[in-house]
């Protein structure tokens, strides 16, 4: 009789999967709420760093940022709860490895250094952040904010999809060499069109601030046909791979991951186009930004459904 071994011991526990989870969903965010400081003009709502205003981390009456002040605030105090759950996945790590230890499982030292990115990255962003107020919002320091960002993001997917995986190895492979690479190809179209995304932002209207006129020198207009013209060829590749999978058979989850990155792209495109004519209004940024973020982390879930890692133990 075939008896299976521990199936899902190999996976980490059902809390550590949940904190990989939440920090994934709080970078996701951070972006959102970024935005609205830069959309708002509330880049220098706080003018100093790390403290809000010189003899204080937090905002105050005396200031002359009005509201913004507090949009910014509010923005660096959800740092703060990124700091929490970014140790508490390195602490879910660690105790997921007392765990594997003490049950004489296999050591999967990748999910311990995958952990280690949210943290890592939030003290990055932190620095970063000061770099982009002290240089009264430099478009390129602004900019590389939002790529760190969405960097860190790709690690916390990694990890999520890491922490559901039965193991490291064997590793197997469910599709032909052709749907992987298209599926990669997906990834970097989708990685080209937010880099695009950022330069045009970068170019606009929204610079940050008020006050400040910090910009790249780029056309926008030129960009951000560029830009579209990229979308294009991104939701063409979408198209491509719905069509493949059906002809060959392939991952059921791969097909409905894809289906869902169709929807959202085709909204995107559509909310892209709107805010484009309409002049770039603040809530329809706003839910671009968010619409951005969903293309990214869809996409990066993808190339786990092309595989298999560890599996149950089977004996007779």
């Amino acid at each position: 009789m075939a008896v299976t071994l521990a199936a899902n011991a190999g996976r980490c526990t059902r809390a550590a999967r949940r904190i990989f989870v939440a920090n994934l969903v709080a970078q996701c965010a951070i972006i959102v709420t970024g935005a609205i400081v830069r959309l708002t003009s509330s880049g220098l709502g706080c003018p100093t760093w790390p403290q809000c205003v010189e003899g204080s981390y937090i905002p105050t009456a005396r200031q002359e940022e009005s509201w913004h002040k507090y949009v910014e605030f509010g923005n660096r105090l959800l740092t703060f709860a990124l700091v929490i759950l970014a140790v508490a996945a390195v602490i879910a790590a660690i105790l997921d490895r007392r765990r594997r230890r003490s049950d004489g499982l296999a050591p999967r030292p990748i999910i311990f250094a995958l952990a280690l990115i949210p943290i890592i990255g939030t003290f990055a962003q932190a620095l970063l952040g000061g770099v982009t107020v002290l240089t009264g919002l430099s478009p390129l320091s602004v900019s590389s904010h939002f790529l760190v960002s969405i960097l860190i993001t790709a690690g916390c997917v990694a990890l999520v999809v890491r922490s559901y995986d039965l193991g490291d190895q064997p590793i197997v492979f469910l599709v032909r060499t052709e749907l992987r690479v298209l599926t990669w190809f997906m990834v970097g179209a989708a990685f080209l069109v937010v880099i695009l995304g950022v330069i045009v932002t970068g170019s606009g209207p929204h610079s940050g601030d008020a006050n400040s006129e910090s910009r790249f020198g780029f056309d926008p207009r030129t960009v951000a046909w560029l830009h579209a013209d990229v979308v294009l060829l991104f939701l063409g590749l979408i198209l491509a791979m719905l069509l493949a999978v059906r002809l060959v058979k392939g991952p059921p989850r791969l097909f409905s991951l894809t289906l869902t990155l169709l929807a959202i792209s085709v909204v995107q495109g559509l909310i892209g186009y709107t805010q484009y004519f309409a002049g770039l209004p603040i809530v329809l940024v706003t839910l671009h930004v968010l619409g951005a973020s969903l293309v990214w982390v869809t996409v990066l879930f993808m190339p786990a459904t092309l595989r298999t890692r560890g599996g149950a133990v089977n004996t007779t």
